[in-house]
């Protein structure tokens, strides 16, 4: 469904976030945003995506899967990145991983309001225990 108004805007959050333009999150994201059922703020939100790059310089969000409908949209992210530590609690240290994360987005006034996240873990994982 790209001719959507929110796959057209939500691709342009993504840009947002590819760039690290944190000026700009506020054009997207709701300032009182609820990630994962905790109200975060935008504030918050921005701060966690802030760590996530510090945490994964090549950090890169690529939008596999998309549909919307309604004030909703449901993506498939890919990665693939170098997390320079633990991520999820698993010890990357370093080396690229290829893992997928399933998002939803709900959306009031125009900008993204809530948000659940669920990253493959098992993916992360399976890939460092196949190189051991």
């Amino acid at each position: 469904m790209s001719d959507h108004p929110l796959a057209a805007l939500y691709r342009a959050y993504i840009e947002c976030l590819n760039r690290q333009d944190w000026a700009n999150l506020g054009q997207f994201v709701h300032d009182d945003v609820v990630h994962n059922g905790r109200r975060l703020g935008l504030g918050g939100y921005r701060e966690m995506l802030e760590r996530d790059y510090q945490e994964i310089p090549d950090l890169q969000f690529s939008v596999r899967l998309l549909t919307c409908e309604e004030s909703m949209v449901a993506s498939r992210l890919d990665f693939h990145c170098t997390p320079k530590g633990r991520f999820l609690d698993v010890p990357v240290n370093g080396r690229k991983v290829a893992f997928s994360e399933n998002v939803f987005y709900a959306f009031g006034d125009g900008k993204i309001a809530e948000v659940w996240s669920v990253v493959d873990k098992a993916a992360i994982e399976a890939q460092l225990a196949s190189r051991a």
